[in-house]
């Protein structure tokens, strides 16, 4: 089974998907990415699905999910680099991503965390 490297950038965890989401592959991302957020106390992760043609209606699920997870574990998360045709198909299925958020690239996401970041350090 091959599974994803889960890089860290300072405060950010950055997932790349070079391959093609098999749903055990995508299984064991989300497992790995919770225990990295909860093992080294990270407040953003950037997944950058750049490389991905197709999505289909379990990896979005997985996606969402993931988003979940690490708000759970106080972390925010941003997905960059969506192919116009995954937009296209995950609109079809009727999948909207809610509570995802979105970049158009990798540079775009960080600027985005960091202002999240920003954001919440200044609420009481």
């Amino acid at each position: 089974m091959e599974r994803i490297p889960i890089l860290r950038m300072g405060p950010t965890l950055l997932v790349t998907i070079q391959v093609d989401m098999q749903d055990q592959t995508a299984m064991t991302l989300q497992e790995d990415l919770a225990a990295k957020i909860a093992d080294t106390g990270a407040n953003g992760v950037m997944i950058d699905i750049s490389a991905l043609e197709i999505v289909d209606s379990f990896v979005g699920r997985m996606l969402s999910s993931i988003s979940g997870i690490a708000r759970i574990l106080s972390a925010d998360t941003v997905v960059v680099g969506m192919q116009p045709a995954v937009a296209i198909t995950l609109v079809e299925l009727g999948l909207s991503l809610t509570g995802v958020r979105t970049a158009l690239n990798v540079e775009r996401g960080m600027q985005l965390l960091d202002r999240i970041r920003q954001e919440n350090a200044l609420e009481p």
